[in-house]
């Protein structure tokens, strides 16, 4: 069973939906209306342009150009997560970027390699998209987790000062924090997961559809992408406090400038 395609015309009549969003942001005057005209535009246009070479991508189907392929997608996703957090990039970029890629190359390598049995797990047909899929939900994970946490540690200094005060350890007295970040960032996700197949309908599961697969071999699919999505997005988080934490803390335990546009007021704040 093939798909069916879509013309160039349908899809203009398609985008003229968007003129329903675009008129409710004019009428309610939110000031959005250009900026939502022109990131419509813009993934048009970069959503084309990155099917003309994943087109290449899929026929070369080269291990070391799909690699390196994988690798741009991570600075990217990286540079766009310390961007979104409002965190300085000297604190996050790195420890965000080693979280990221060996995340993404765990939990990928896992799950082509030993749950799909997939002979060449660097198929650009399988490694691009999978690795697409984690990156996508690590970056919106993190990007809510971190700025929680990091924005709960420099409200609450003196909550954090008064455990390290009593005897807590770093670990111990950001461990609040830490929780509340987790359960924001994740409680959508787990949300999602309790209605799917009977509310919501994902997006992979019809693509697959759609494209021919069974609907069995499609929540097959679907289910053990739920799975490693969630996984990798806790894995990254985790990964990445950790590293982000040897930055953002001095020998003392004390908080430093984490953000980039706010001033410190940790050299005025004591110990003890």
């Amino acid at each position: 069973m093939e798909t069916t395609d879509i013309s160039f015309y349908s899809m203009a009549v398609g985008l003229l939906l968007m003129l329903v969003p675009f008129y409710y942001l004019w009428k309610l005057k939110t000031g959005l209306v250009q900026a939502t005209v022109l990131a419509t535009l813009r993934m048009c246009v970069q959503l084309f342009l990155i099917g003309i070479y994943l087109r290449y991508l899929f026929v070369w189907d080269n291990a070391w150009l799909n690699s390196f392929w994988v690798i741009l997608m991570v600075f990217v996703a990286s540079h766009t997560a310390v961007s979104r957090t409002g965190l300085r990039r000297r604190m996050l970029f790195v420890p965000i970027l080693i979280g990221f890629l060996v995340t993404a190359f765990l939990v990928g390598f896992y799950f082509l390699g030993l749950v799909l049995g997939l002979e060449n797990i660097f198929s650009a047909r399988y490694f691009v998209p999978i690795m697409g899929i984690l990156l996508g939900n690590m970056l919106s994970v993190n990007v809510v987790a971190l700025s929680t946490y990091y924005n709960e540690l420099q409200r609450e200094q003196q909550m954090y000062y008064y455990l390290l005060g009593n005897g807590a350890t770093r670990f111990e007295a950001t461990m609040p924090f830490l929780r509340s970040a987790v359960v924001k960032a994740f409680s959508p996700c787990i949300a999602n997961m309790a209605v799917l197949g009977i509310v919501s309908l994902p997006g992979t599961m019809i693509g697959q559809i759609l494209g021919g697969s069974a609907p069995d071999t499609a929540i097959k699919y679907q289910l053990m992408i739920v799975v490693i999505t969630v996984v990798a997005s806790m894995l990254s988080l985790m990964i990445t406090v950790n590293l982000s934490g040897r930055k953002a803390f001095d020998e003392y335990g004390r908080l430093k400038h984490v953000f980039r546009h706010q001033k410190s007021r940790y050299n005025s704040l004591e110990l003890f």
